[in-house]
């Protein structure tokens, strides 16, 4: 049997400027076993396991496999110790074949044509053993996230690793992706793969995990068997207070209409297809609607059409009595509608301004943050810690800190933070709890509630069920561009929404409510 810890990490601290991300933790992993790494955003998970990949060394604390001392100080360490890592952003070439991808860096050398083709079967038949539906020839950027995400794992098993660390691998996945996930991993560990899951989903601990560790700002809390233990229970460990799991929120009382979208029309950048074809609706003041489906009918380029990010090439939007179809993203901002947008990264944030100026983004040419073109330094200092603080946004070094070095909840906080603070009239909210853990997915549903009986219009856009069942006071499911289907949250059951969502339930939506 040899050791019973194929992995410990033992009294590990980490330090970055500002900030201890790791004090005195110690996680043991046995062979064969599925452990999930539970924790907040922030909480030092990552950090956790990038120490044990080699991308960062530990300001103290030792690392033992098997029993023995070891010294990771690169990721080819960790591999040569056959410790595997799937990174929540994946680090795939995006021209090459999944096949090129999975033997990059350990391609085989003699007689190029010959090898390549053991390779190739190498990669077919642990897809099959494992069930990992790819095509080896397909390029990276024609594939599904779910394919890319199969493709690291066998990027991880073609290096004969034994140790699998999943870096929240559920985050970009639906719902259906994430069913063939579990039965990959549970079938990973029955072939004797010991699995680090970091994740702070408590449904998906519950169900593949043998055992879990809790860590909470940073430091250790416990280490719990699953079996005996109850989601709930897991929740109090992780956030340190009882964390509740419905939204409570009074029926809604809708009043004029804030956002009258007919007949938009809005060209698919893939295909050659429209991506939105003639969706018609509207959101009053006072209530929340929610546009709900799988990723990829359509909701993205709609979204993109509304704020004015991509031109729409049918239909009109009017928005508090205004045309506003042709209108620039700023005019749009300045009559009141705020986004949360999809891709922090690309149109939330810029990650090398600090969180003060990024707190200040749209509204810096205002009369409060500045004066005849100069900034109001101390005028974006109150304003940004005010809203840290109203947030709880995460950082080293407070409002000075750059964005990019922040953890991705923290950044999601920030821009949430700062859309619902310029009190719209319509806060358009695109997968706000993306990513976020239960503490701060409760605080951000309240925030969405409030908005909305303080007499403001939100229109959320979600992949979560839970989400769209809980929040919304009206629910349009859009399936390949159109909507088929108004439902009432009280009345439909999840199933149902389901069957709406996969298209195989439809109505026509009427425009008017």
């Amino acid at each position: 049997m040899g050791h019973e810890y194929i992995i410990e990490m033992l009294n590990i601290t980490k330090d970055f400027p500002g900030i201890r991300a790791n004090d005195n933790i110690t996680l043991q992993l046995r062979k064969g076993e599925i452990h999930a790494l539970l924790g907040e955003n922030g909480a030092g998970k990552s950090t956790l396991m990038s120490i044990l990949f080699g991308l960062y060394q530990p300001t103290s604390g030792v690392i033992k496999k098997n029993g023995q001392e070891v010294k990771i100080n690169t990721p080819n360490d960790a591999n040569d110790l056959n410790i595997g890592m799937v990174h929540q952003h994946f680090k795939l070439v995006e021209c090459f074949s999944v096949l090129d991808n999975i033997i990059l860096g350990v391609e085989p050398t003699r007689g190029l044509f010959l090898e390549k083709k053991k390779a190739r079967e190498k990669v077919l038949e642990l897809s099959n053993k494992y069930g990992l539906k790819v095509d080896p020839d397909a390029l990276v950027s024609d594939i599904t996230v779910g394919m890319q995400q199969r493709t690291e794992i066998l990027k991880m098993l073609y290096r004969d690793n034994e140790v699998l660390i999943f870096d929240e691998p559920t985050a970009v996945l639906t719902p259906q992706e994430i069913e063939e996930l579990m039965k990959i991993m549970k079938s990973l560990a029955k072939e004797g793969k010991s699995i680090l899951f970091i994740t702070h989903k408590l449904n998906e601990i519950m169900e593949v995990a043998d055992r879990c560790t809790i860590i909470r700002k940073g430091k250790y809390i416990g280490t719990v068997d699953i079996k005996d233990t109850t989601k709930e229970e897991l929740s109090r460990m992780m956030v340190g207070r009882n964390v509740s799991f419905s939204v409570d929120k009074k029926p809604s009382t809708p009043g004029g209409t804030v956002l009258k979208v007919e007949h938009m029309t809005v060209p698919s950048k893939s295909h050659s297809n429209n991506a939105v074809k003639d969706v018609s609706f509207n959101v009053r003041r006072g209530e929340i609607v929610c546009i709900a489906g799988i990723d990829g009918n359509g909701q993205s380029e709609f979204v993109q059409g509304l704020t004015g990010l991509e031109n729409i090439t049918g239909g009109t939007i009017t928005f508090c009595g205004k045309d506003i179809t042709h209108a620039s993203i700023r005019d749009r901002s300045k009559a009141g509608m705020s986004h949360i947008p999809e891709d922090r990264h690309k149109h939330g944030l810029v990650l090398d301004y600090s969180l003060e100026q990024n707190m200040v983004l749209q509204r810096y040419w205002a009369p409060e943050f500045q004066n005849h073109g100069f900034i109001k330094s101390k005028a974006v200092r109150d304003h940004a810690v005010r809203l840290i603080e109203q947030y709880d946004v995460r950082s080293g070094q407070g409002p000075v800190t750059i964005t990019r070095s922040m953890s991705g909840g923290n950044q999601q906080k920030a821009i949430i933070a700062r859309e619902i603070d310029k009190a719209p009239e319509l806060l358009v909210a695109v997968q706000p709890t993306r990513g976020l853990d239960v503490g701060a997915i409760e605080y951000i549903h309240k925030q969405l509630v409030a908005q909305r009986d303080s007499g403001k219009a939100v229109l959320l856009v979600s992949l979560e069920l839970d989400e769209v069942m809980d929040v919304s006071d009206r629910i349009l499911v859009m399936y390949e561009g159109e909507l088929v289907g108004q439902l009432d949250p009280k009345k439909v059951t999840v199933e149902e929404l389901g069957l709406y969502m996969a298209g195989a339930k439809r109505d026509t939506v009427p425009a008017e409510v």
